[in-house]
């Protein structure tokens, strides 16, 4: 009986330390809130996801997409674009950024004689 409240204490940590993954219904909310604020930061037109998002470490809290779109000024007629959107889990908040070099590898080095 002495150790009673000690287990009651021991018993609500180990309660209160759990940890739950989150549940589909959950993920697809973020889902679509990942891609309703990337699409409204994008500066492409029509933007739309490019692939699957890349989930970073709860440490960092961002989620990455690609968008694709097209260019909407007139100089330059409809190219396509590509965009990179980190979008901040905890705030809701997305940023972009001109992202068309993905697929484009890097220029050779110059050497010099």
């Amino acid at each position: 009986m002495k150790h009673y409240p000690l287990l009651l204490i021991t018993l609500g940590l180990a309660l209160s330390t759990t940890t739950q993954a989150a549940t589909p219904s959950a993920w697809s909310a973020h889902d679509r809130a990942l891609l309703a604020k990337c699409q409204q930061a994008s500066h492409l037109k029509n933007p739309r996801a490019a692939g699957t998002p890349a989930l970073f470490d709860d440490s960092l809290g961002y989620t990455a997409l690609l968008l694709k779109g097209s260019y909407p000024q007139a100089f330059m007629h409809n190219q396509s674009g590509t965009e990179l959107c980190l979008f901040h889990r905890a705030s809701q908040k997305a940023v972009v950024t001109e992202w068309d070099g993905v697929t484009t590898p890097p220029a050779a080095p110059v050497r010099k004689p």
